[in-house]
């Protein structure tokens, strides 16, 4: 250890010791204690921790590191003048996680702007508590050799969570945390074909107009008379259909999946509407009665076997657990994490392309339509925008999640993680009184540094 180093060391110990004797002493005056206890036992306590500080970090690290120096040869003096100080190195090993906490200073400075009584000592502390673990759950990610992105999106919901269960009165109530759930439902199951696409490498941009175009289009098929079921059944295949032809133009024109499926969504949300519209002037708004049993998969107060769950719960549930034990333990998950880590590789091992690429369109078409229905269940009425919101999100869950868009790295487990948080970070954004074009802003903040970080990674097919 140096001398900045060592330095360096020192002055962290005088900061840390401050700040947990300054917090004792806050937690002694909102609880009412004497205020010579309180002076006494700030005193006591900023003691204790920097006597502890010193002796079992600082001096024990450094007499460790000097026993063995002394028949080193010395540092040119030249060497020693020009050395950088330890705390420049430190923020530029770590300049990630420090991005992060000033993006947050930065964000808590535009709330306070922003929102009337949002800035007081209450809300500083936290925000405060956020970045010290955030800070810690980055340190504590060094050591996790697997599922790294995993363990630090973990470590943000529970922050996220923490936090917000402190500034919004009933965040951590059961309706609520129902609501966060049952929403989270409805985008993890629109997410399922996003994630399978993107370990191809691939991207579906047809997801949202294809929510939207189901969620018309199965109301006005029931609105013509046809059985429900039926009705539901031929809209589960059409986005089998388009799914099919997203794969096929995705696989012959390589690289250019993101125009393509664009391309098609937009097509098939202005086929939708003209077909829907003809003879009424109601263009993208479909009117009728939704079935009971679509009413009961998806609202708040529906039930599962009698207990106060919704169903679409519970279906996201075992969607989830079949995706995460199949994508690692069965023959075609394996599959489709060889494409996407190397084509050339997993051409040599027989293992078709075309296929793959179609059938991951074609899953990705049918979930879109199911959460389109699900959310014509929600609503009570179709609306050719209702999964305008998707468009992003989805993308935002996958990549916020930890699955690579280059392919080849991460899973629908990480896609959860992801939009749980996106969600947990919706409902705080909604809470504190943010708009949706702040809520937006916000979530552009969080999506930007993940994929810098995430096109920086060097792709998996150049580690082989």
């Amino acid at each position: 250890m140096n001398s900045s180093t060592f330095t360096f060391y020192k002055f962290l110990g005088l900061l840390f010791s401050a700040a947990v004797a300054l917090l004792s002493g806050i937690i002694g005056y909102i609880q009412g204690a004497d205020g010579q206890l309180i002076i006494f036992y700030t005193i006591a306590t900023f003691s204790l921790i920097l006597w502890a500080w010193h002796f079992f970090s600082v001096k024990w690290t450094y007499g460790q590191k000097t026993d063995h120096t002394d028949d080193a040869p010395a540092k040119p003096a030249e060497a020693e003048a020009h050395e950088t100080g330890y705390l420049s190195q430190l923020i530029r090993k770590n300049r990630w996680i420090v991005g992060v906490a000033i993006a947050l200073v930065v964000l808590f400075a535009v709330l306070s702007f922003a929102l009337d009584g949002f800035f007081n000592w209450v809300n500083g502390f936290i925000f405060l508590a956020l970045i010290v673990f955030l800070v810690l759950a980055y340190w504590l990610s060094t050591f996790v050799k697997q599922n790294k992105s995993a363990f630090i999106g973990c470590a943000i919901l529970l922050a996220l969570f923490i936090a917000g269960s402190f500034v919004i009165d009933g965040f951590a109530s059961s309706v609520n945390i129902k609501t966060m759930f049952l929403f989270a439902s409805f985008l993890g199951l629109a997410c399922v074909g996003q994630t399978l696409v993107a370990l191809l490498g691939g991207l579906d941009l047809s997801i949202p107009f294809l929510i939207g175009s189901s969620n018309i289009g199965l109301l006005y098929l029931i609105s013509l008379g046809i059985p429900p079921w039926i009705a539901a059944i031929a809209v589960l295949f059409l986005g089998a259909a388009i799914g099919f032809l997203n794969g096929v133009l995705s696989y012959r024109l390589q690289g250019q999946a993101l125009i393509v499926t664009l391309g098609v969504g937009f097509a098939v949300s202005g086929g939708t509407q003209i077909l829907t519209s003809i003879g009424t002037e109601f263009g993208g708004n479909v009117f009728g009665v939704v079935p009971n049993w679509l009413v009961n998969l998806a609202t708040m107060n529906s039930t599962t076997f009698g207990l106060k769950i919704p169903p679409v719960i519970l279906i996201w549930l075992v969607v989830s657990i079949i995706l995460i034990y199949g994508l690692r333990n069965t023959t075609y998950g394996r599959n489709l994490y060889s494409l996407g880590g190397s084509r050339m590789a997993a051409k040599r091992l027989s293992i078709s392309e075309r296929a793959y690429w179609i059938g991951c369109y074609m899953i990705s078409g049918v979930f879109s339509t199911i959460t389109g229905a699900l959310l014509l269940g929600w609503s009570g009425g179709g609306f050719i925008g209702v999964g305008d919101p998707y468009l992003f999100m989805t993308l935002a869950a996958v990549v916020v999640g930890g699955t690579s868009l280059l392919g080849g790295r991460g899973g629908y487990g990480f896609t959860v993680i992801g939009v749980l948080l996106l969600q947990v970070l919706t409902s705080f954004l909604v809470g504190i009184g943010l708009s949706w074009q702040a809520q937006q802003f916000v979530l552009g903040l969080l999506i930007l540094p993940m994929v810098a970080i995430y096109g920086r990674s060097p792709h998996i097919r150049s580690q082989i």
